[in-house]
């Protein structure tokens, strides 16, 4: 059995490597002249910056991502990274951190609640794991619960962080499945080598199982016969497989076989391909000789204007920086009405961070954008329309095809085990 695998990203490696291991011939086609897409390391200055996700597993060492990897073999150190903490400001009512700060553990956010709120969320965490409420935005169900804004404030936070959305854009049964995931798997941790030394991982496993990664390789068409995918089209020459797995998200796909959705029956998946956004945010990286998070968790950042958390992973993995250096990395999520003036959104990132980290001395080594075609999501999470096609023998992986409940590349896995159960059994 042959495979193609558009696209060498982390999805399509993941796919790739779990192929080749189940004995079918794999080539992996890449238009870029390196393979990792968004999740690989970028040599700069002497650090090793990350293309787009942020060296971090959301559920680290037990997570569905570290799971895969010892499935399909990959050799990956993945070292559970400190608590979660969250900076609130000093004085109770103050809406920014210009007059001093603290940092609380993440699980105690309720603290910071009356003593009867605190107690109601403790009563619904008890209750909703079973029956998940349903039928509107995680903001709006808040709001009906409790009239305390901070808890809007702690759900952006973590929401711009961990999915690039507001908490009034996030379905709220999206977050009460990610709420079970961090249950059941626990908090991040941090791949030693950070995202590259997965990504060399994946290569390893699927060369050492005569799959090709083939780079500077663009598909220009995905061939059918008799209704089925059934290979490729590159340049001139047609690749002929029994299945395509493609990495480009469903838009993209779509647009390498439009002739053959251009029926009827499929309509109605076209239409909800039109109702699909790419989610956008910003990522400042900083270079300091002493820590300015000081562990290796996430530092969630509620009361800033624009980011919304921060992580330094040279506590896990020193080689990620130059000899005492640190490496330190913000994100925050960008509103589509603000894709287009994202230079002021850099702004007022870099604002925040002089009053998350006041009188510490960083360099702003390099500002990172996502957006359009180079997202930080093809589909915002709680809207991925899945991982198949109408198209038999086609599948789609990646950031835009998550499953439920997987926060970035832990749904991105959920989505290609997915995948591999319905191609593999």
């Amino acid at each position: 059995m042959r495979a193609i695998v558009i696209g060498a990203g982390l999805g399509g490696l993941l796919s790739a490597a779990r192929l080749s291991k189940a004995g079918y011939q794999v080539d992996v086609f890449e238009r870029l002249p390196i393979t990792g897409g968004r999740f690989t390391n970028l040599s700069y200055k002497g650090f090793q910056l990350s293309s787009g996700a942020f060296h971090i597993l959301p559920h680290g060492p037990s997570g569905p991502l570290a799971q895969f990897l010892k499935e399909v073999e990959a050799d990956v150190e993945i070292v559970r990274s400190d608590l979660t903490t969250v900076r609130v400001p000093l004085k109770k009512g103050s809406l920014d951190y210009a007059k001093g700060f603290k940092d609380i553990s993440f699980s105690d956010f309720s603290t910071l609640l009356s003593h009867k709120d605190r107690l109601k969320i403790a009563l619904l965490i008890v209750s909703t794991r079973k029956n998940h409420p349903t039928g509107s935005s995680l903001q709006a169900w808040i709001r009906t619960q409790f009239k305390d804004e901070w808890l809007v404030k702690f759900a952006d936070s973590f929401c711009g962080w961990a999915l690039s959305m507001r908490s009034d854009e996030v379905p709220v049964e999206e977050i009460f499945e990610i709420i079970e995931n961090m249950y059941r798997f626990g908090g991040p941790g941090i791949p030693i080598g950070g995202c590259k030394g997965v990504i060399d991982a994946l290569e390893s496993v699927i060369t050492a199982n005569g799959g090709e990664i083939h780079t500077k390789t663009e598909v220009s068409k995905i061939l059918l016969e008799n209704g089925k995918a059934a290979g490729v089209l590159i340049g001139e020459e047609a690749y002929k497989a029994d299945l395509v797995i493609s990495n480009l998200g469903h838009v993209a796909t779509a647009c390498l076989c439009r002739e053959a959705l251009a029926v009827e029956k499929d309509s109605e998946y076209l239409k909800k391909l039109e109702t699909l956004k790419p989610s956008a945010g910003i990522k400042i990286c900083l270079a300091a000789d002493e820590p300015l998070v000081g562990h290796s968790g996430v530092l969630l950042t509620p009361y800033a204007r624009r980011v919304n958390g921060i992580d330094e992973v040279t506590h896990v993995d020193p080689k990620l920086a130059p000899p005492g250096k640190h490496l330190t990395m913000s994100h925050q999520y960008v509103a589509p009405e603000n894709v287009k003036n994202l230079e002021a959104e850099i702004e007022l990132g870099l604002q925040d961070l002089k009053e998350i980290f006041p009188d510490k001395k960083y360099e702003v080594l390099l500002i990172q954008s996502y957006h359009d075609n180079w997202p930080v999501n093809r589909a915002a999470s709680g809207t991925d329309p899945g991982n198949e096609t109408p198209i038999p023998g086609l599948y789609v992986v990646g950031d835009g095809a998550k499953g439920r409940g997987g926060i970035e590349v832990e749904g991105l896995t959920l989505g290609v085990a997915s995948t591999m159960k319905k191609v593999l059994g």
